[in-house]
């Protein structure tokens, strides 16, 4: 039998398929089954050394999921502006009483309650502002709690000087027990205030320390430009001496060198004309240039005055208002600013 080339690698057998052994000759048939099962054999074990050799990865980390925050929670707009400008996204910073809202006699709700239960922090201006406080805190039965009263080590004024007796009315009547809580509206004062709150966050929260100084110090350092802006705004109207109907300002008088006369609290009942008499008294025994009214405040007297007496009638803000954006400090600020600048001219 002779055999024929097959293509390829199969021409290299011719020789062997008319080759004899003893007992007969190797069938051709014989041949080609065993070379392509070898090569078919040979074929998977090279497609299997490729499956079972993936190649290498980079090993995914496991997230640390961290520590929970810490909860804070301030009592009104301003003890909430300085710690959330101290705290940011790192705790969460709660408000209890709503901006706008009187904070002199204000009185605790159940979500007050539930709020300061399950905080780490109580953040006060102190100085008998927060007269509710006491009650709520013992409702809430929270024994871990952290009180701070953001006001410590402040210096506070007993009293403001001049003081004109208020004339009779209620609406605004409120006991300070001898000291001024106003301190948040003196810019330097506010450093103190700012400086309290990041220390105490830090002890309830010392992970965060590095985070909470550095924003600490970015917040200083804009009240700082705000007082150097205050000092030369108001460098050239020394002793400038204005009106309110609600002594929040003696700070704020002091550090720049004003005077204010509080003069009446904002009176619910219809004005005597004695009462009348007695503001225009006062207005020309200290040389008043400039009444304010705050925000919100329908106060006839003032505007009757302001007429009566050709002085303009403006605006000042005792920042219990407002948005709570930390910036906002700013912006109330700045507009008390320009209003104490053109009434003092």
């Amino acid at each position: 039998m002779e055999c024929n080339k097959a293509p390829g690698k199969l021409y290299k057998i011719s020789s062997i398929c008319s080759s004899k052994v003893k007992g007969g000759t190797i069938s051709l048939l014989a041949l080609l089954v065993l070379l392509t099962t070898a090569a078919c054999s040979q074929t998977n074990n090279n497609q299997v050394t490729t499956e079972t050799s993936p190649p290498p990865t980079t090993a995914t980390p496991t997230k640390d999921p961290g520590k929970p925050k810490i909860k804070a929670v301030a009592t009104f707009l301003p003890m909430y502006w300085f710690t959330k400008a101290v705290a940011r996204d790192v705790a969460e910073v709660e408000i209890l009483i709503p901006p706008g809202t009187e904070v002199h006699d204000y009185q605790a709700t159940p979500e007050n309650v539930k709020a300061i239960a399950t905080a780490n922090v109580l953040i006060k201006n102190g100085l008998g502002l927060e007269e509710f406080l006491e009650d709520t805190v013992k409702n809430a039965q929270n024994a871990n709690l952290k009180q701070v009263d953001a006001s410590k080590g402040i210096k506070v004024l007993n009293e403001i000087s001049p003081v004109v007796e208020p004339v009779k009315g209620k609406a605004h009547d409120h006991d300070h027990s001898a000291e001024n809580p106003h301190v948040w509206l003196d810019p330097v004062l506010a450093k103190q205030l700012l400086t309290n709150i990041r220390n105490a966050l830090i002890v309830a929260d010392p992970d965060n320390k590095a985070t909470y100084e550095a924003n600490a110090a970015a917040y200083i350092k804009q009240l700082d430009d705000l007082h150097n802006q205050f000092q030369q705004g108001l460098q050239k109207t020394p002793n400038c001496t204005f009106i309110t109907f609600h002594d929040a300002y003696p700070y704020l008088a002091q550090r720049y060198n004003l005077k204010q006369v509080a003069v009446v609290e904002v009176p619910e009942d219809q004005l005597a004309p004695s009462d009348v008499q007695k503001v225009v008294n006062t207005v020309k025994k200290y040389n008043v240039k400039a009444l304010f009214n705050e925000a919100g405040t329908d106060n006839k007297l003032l505007a009757s005055l302001s007429k009566d007496l050709n002085l303009t009638l403006r605006e000042i803000s005792s920042l219990e208002a407002g948005d709570k954006d930390p910036q906002s400090y700013f912006t109330s600020m700045k507009s008390n600013l320009q209003n104490l600048q053109s009434a003092c001219k």
